[in-house]
This record gives structure tokens, sequence and C-alpha cells, in this order.
């Protein structure tokens, strides 16, 4: 597996894994907002893909940073690659090129309440990487709790 910097020719992949998490998420693959942030990160380069011979894009990540705090907007693994090692890649692909410099690194996951809480392994996953559960965040589009997670970095 490799995980490289997305380009607009990705675009296709990273709809393909908005597909598999809708359940979880709400509507992306044919929301024009959805699209845009995608272009948007793709245009900043502020976008990885996680990559294999075999699948093709496994994973994708957007991120943002405004130091020093820094953001994993949307981080999705496609199915058939969860529990492979591709969410800890990206993640450790992110830190490396964006993070500059002492701060936060926050991502906003599933409220404990929420059905994708532990059916997607969320929660747990960024548990494992040093985050821990910090406030409340907004609801999501499909109206199910949210939470920041938050680490120290640098």
């Amino acid at each position: 597996m490799i995980v490289r910097r997305a380009q607009e020719c990705d675009f296709p992949g990273f709809l393909a894994l908005a597909g598999q998490v809708e359940h979880w998420f709400g509507p992306m693959v044919e929301e024009p907002g959805f699209h845009d942030a995608v272009h948007a990160h793709l245009r900043r380069s502020m976008a990885l893909v996680a990559e294999t011979p075999e699948a093709g894009i496994v994973g994708g990540l957007l991120f943002g940073a405004e130091p020093p705090v820094h953001h994993v907007h949307w981080l999705v693994v496609a199915e058939a690659g969860r529990g492979k090692g591709v969410g800890r890649a990206l993640m450790a692909g992110a830190t490396e090129r964006f993070v500059r410099g002492p701060g936060t690194l926050e991502v906003v996951t599933f409220g404990a309440d929420h059905p994708g809480a532990v059916a997607s392994g969320a929660r747990v996953f960024y548990a494992s990487l040093g985050f821990t559960p910090a406030e409340a965040a907004e609801p999501g589009p499909e109206g199910g709790s949210r939470q920041v997670y938050r680490r120290t970095v640098g």
C-alpha cells in the first residue's frame, strides 16, 4: 500500500469511498457541497489517498490546518481495507506532510450513542492513535451525534 497526495483524477475514488459510508454520515455522493469540499482539498493539495495495486484506492483523507490547530476533515477506509492499517497509514501520512510545530490535531467523529460509533470502529481507532474525547460537536447531516477527539502534536 502507498499513501500519496490525491489528484483530481482520484475524485471518483473519493465518491466510491463516500458511497460506502453514507449510511453513517448521511448523503455525500450526490451532494454538490461534498463535491465542492473534495475539489477544494484537491486544489490545495490537502487530500491523501491510500492505494494498492490489487484494489486501487482503499482510503481517503481530507485535511485542514490553521496552526496551531490541525483538522482531519474526513477519513474513510473502504470496507475491504478496514483493520489492515489503511487508516493508520493515512493518519501518519497526514501528520508527516501537513502538521508543523506544536499544537493540536482534531477530528470530529461519532458520538458514543451513534450507531456508527461501534460499527465503524472510529472511536476506538482514534483512541488507539492517542486522541482523547473532548467536547460535543454539532450533529451530523443525518442527525446523529458527533464528538471532537483531540491529540497534542509536536
